[in-house]
Order: C-alpha cells, then structure tokens, then sequence
C-alpha cells in the first residue's frame, strides 16, 4: 500500500502536537529531521562519488535541519560547506552554526562560486510552510540548481515548490526536479509531482500521533531513519 501523504495544515498540526502531548522540543525534532537528512544524502551521494557537500540554508526550520545535516555530514567523511544567506538570530540557529565553526566547516554568502567546486547539493531552503512569491537572494539559487548538473537533494520539498500542486507555473523552480527528495515525517502531496529518488524519515512518532494523522509508518529496517520509496510510494 502507498503512503498517504500529509498536507501543509496537518504537518503544521502535527508537529505542534509532538511539540505539545508528544513533548518533544524544536532542537530535538531538528535534530532528528537533520539525521534523516544526511542518510538520505548517503545514500544518494556516497563519499565515493565525491565528498564536497553544499548545504544551502534557508531562514525557517527547513534552514536549521540542513544544518543538523551538515554536522552529520562531516562525521561521516564529507567536507560540507553552507550557504546561509539569511540567517537568523534565533539562539537554536545560532547554536548549530557554532556547532559547524567549531568543525571548521566554512560558510559562504557566494552559491554560484561555491557550486562550481562541490560534488552535491543539499536544498535546505524552503520546506512545507512556503508559499507566495520566491525573494532574492533565493530566486538566484533556485535557478542556479534548477540549471546545473551537480546533483542535489531537496528537504522536504524541492525549494519554490507548492507543497499541495508541486511546481510553479513560472519562475524560479518551474523546471526544478532534484536528483533526491527527503520527505520529513511523511510525504507531502507535491510527490505525484516529483520523478528523482524518494525518501521518507519519520522513524521517532507515537503512534498515537502517527494513527491521529494517518501518517502510515513504514517498515524501517535496523537502524536506518530513513526508506526509499518508488514512484507509486512503495517502500523499496
């Protein structure tokens, strides 16, 4: 059976109630959504295939678990570089870019020249709560991954896409399709529009959450966060 997906309300319900009655705290749920993250990118882009990592942040949640990721990413063997454009002042957002400067892991306001010397890329920009009209600096960065050849994978949503009808009809991310997408908890409607990898992390609900939501937990396997799912959301 398929996964069902979640809308932009109920995830926003939903991660307001593992917040409340699940009890869980906004670090740990990032922590956990950024863990997901960099198994996803394992898997879709090995060490082997090259170990330069661009992890392009935006300024919400979506930003804060790429970089969760990208400290994963450098204990793994990769050396991650992030692109913060709009950072914000938030003490938990500030505390994770300590956690990477402590790793001396390098931050550059410059994605077009960082993108020519990475072998993949991690859209951390936007995820389920965007919607309206892309801003710069993040239009320019969109198109950037929309036209080149490295290979990237999205979190949550590839960054400019609606999550409930996919795709702009104009703009920047008309033509965005992502080598790999990480859905965060459970997918979002936008994959019936999405033709790369597929991937869900949600390994952390209580069923109780889980069965108020309809969110359908997959048969994770050992000690895996993440399942690949084909186009019709079976699990691989």
């Amino acid at each position: 059976m398929a996964l069902k997906t979640l809308s932009a309300a109920n995830a926003a319900a939903l991660d307001k109630d593992l917040m409340s009655t699940g009890a869980f705290s906004l670090d740990q749920l990032m922590e956990l959504a950024g863990l997901s993250v960099s198994q996803a990118v394992y898997k879709v882009h090995p060490p082997s295939r090259g170990k330069n990592v661009l992890v392009v942040c935006g300024p919400g949640n979506n930003g804060g678990d790429g970089l969760v990721a990208a400290r994963h990413l450098f204990y793994y063997g990769y050396r991650p570089t992030i692109c913060y454009p709009k950072p914000t002042k938030n003490e938990l957002y500030q505390r994770l870019m300590t956690q990477l400067r402590n790793l001396d892991v390098p931050f550059t306001s410059d994605f077009a020249a960082a993108l020519q010397s990475t072998d993949h890329v991690v859209d951390a920009i936007f995820g389920f709560s965007f919607s309206g009209e892309v801003r710069e600096p993040f239009g320019a960065i969109i198109e950037a991954m929309e036209k080149t050849r490295v290979s990237v994978t999205a979190v949550d949503a590839p960054s400019s896409w609606n999550i409930e009808s996919g795709p702009p009809e104009e703009g920047p991310g008309k033509n965005f399709q992502p080598e790999a997408l990480i859905s965060l908890t459970a997918p979002k409607p936008l994959v019936k529009y999405f033709k790369g990898r597929h991937f869900v992390g949600g390994r952390f609900l209580p069923p109780s959450v889980a069965e108020k939501y309809g969110v359908e937990m997959p048969a994770y396997q050992g000690v895996d966060q993440i399942v690949e799912l084909d186009q019709n959301g079976h699990r691989l």
